[in-house]
């Protein structure tokens, strides 16, 4: 097998804020359009930040979704949701959230109670996965996925632990259910670790530096808050941590499809995103105050 080679290391864009609770640094489709990444649609990445104490929770108010899923992987705080199917949680520290909107639903997110009166450290990854024509308006669900639920995979010299929320690495499977191929992993490295990593060629592959610095196919050095893009032409590459680290790693078949996208909809055609538009409107998401 060859080597994946890196198409680009991006410094984190300037952070903006959605709603007042999240700010967020936009990686996709920011720095990349969506279909280079696809399936993956968006990442914002709450890059650590020390939110002060506040009696009123900050967060995101109700908006909709339809045509694809968000996954919220939680690295230090807590986020409460709402919906307007009477579903409700936290996301706590080490937790994921993958919520499948497919069809329609209004969300809400906020950061929990006792964190925001506490106040502290929250960083946060939020994705946004595409889904195929035929399930995007397939019935809204849930997966919460609490750390204690995720398998992992641990090296024979125990420096590396690899959470394995969708996928496979190394015969580890994820919980996550998916509509289309995807891996989605946590690796937590002691220094000097060294893991390799194995994707199919045609699947689109990045990392982001959640702590730590690493080294790429022992060519790039790769800090905190940086992602990087690899190109499709090969299908190994290897993490060496220079120091203790947690890498996101994202690799997922593309979905080779038109993407019509407006705001919280995507969609294939334009038709499709005024009918989302219209479905909205006429309260057929449902109600959430």
């Amino acid at each position: 097998m060859s080597e994946k080679s890196i198409s680009a290391i991006k410094a984190p864009p300037p952070p903006h804020y959605v709603g007042d609770g999240f700010r967020v640094h936009n990686f996709i489709p920011g720095q990349f359009d969506m279909k280079r990444f696809s399936p993956f649609l968006m990442m914002d990445y709450n890059s650590k930040y020390y939110f002060p104490p506040s009696e009123k929770p900050k967060g995101v108010d109700v908006h909709p979704h339809r045509g694809f899923e968000t996954v919220t992987i939680a690295y230090k705080g807590k986020v409460a949701h709402h919906d307007s199917f009477g579903n409700s949680g936290v996301i706590q520290e080490g937790d994921v959230q993958w919520m499948t909107a497919a069809s329609g639903i209004l969300h809400k997110e906020y950061h929990e109670e006792e964190f925001s009166r506490s106040g502290g450290d929250f960083q946060m990854v939020q994705l946004w996965v595409n889904l195929p024509a035929k399930d995007k308006m397939s019935p809204p669900k849930y997966q919460a996925i609490s750390n204690d639920m995720i398998k992992r995979y641990i090296s024979e010299d125990n420096l590396t632990e690899i959470e394995v929320i969708a996928g496979n690495h190394k015969g580890v499977d994820g919980i996550a259910q998916t509509f289309s191929a995807v891996h989605l992993f946590n690796s937590k490295m002691k220094a000097a670790a060294e893991e390799m990593f194995t994707f199919p060629q045609d699947f689109n592959t990045s990392l982001l530096v959640i702590d730590g610095e690493i080294m790429v196919n022992n060519t790039s050095k790769v800090v905190r808050d940086h992602f990087i893009l690899f190109e499709n032409d090969g299908e190994t590459f290897e993490i060496k941590a220079l120091k203790e680290s947690i890498v996101l790693i994202l690799s997922g078949a593309p979905i080779d499809e038109p993407i019509a996208a407006h705001g919280p909809f995507v969609m294939n055609t334009r038709a499709e995103i005024i009918q989302a538009f219209d479905d909205y409107h006429a309260g057929k998401f449902g109600t959430l105050v």
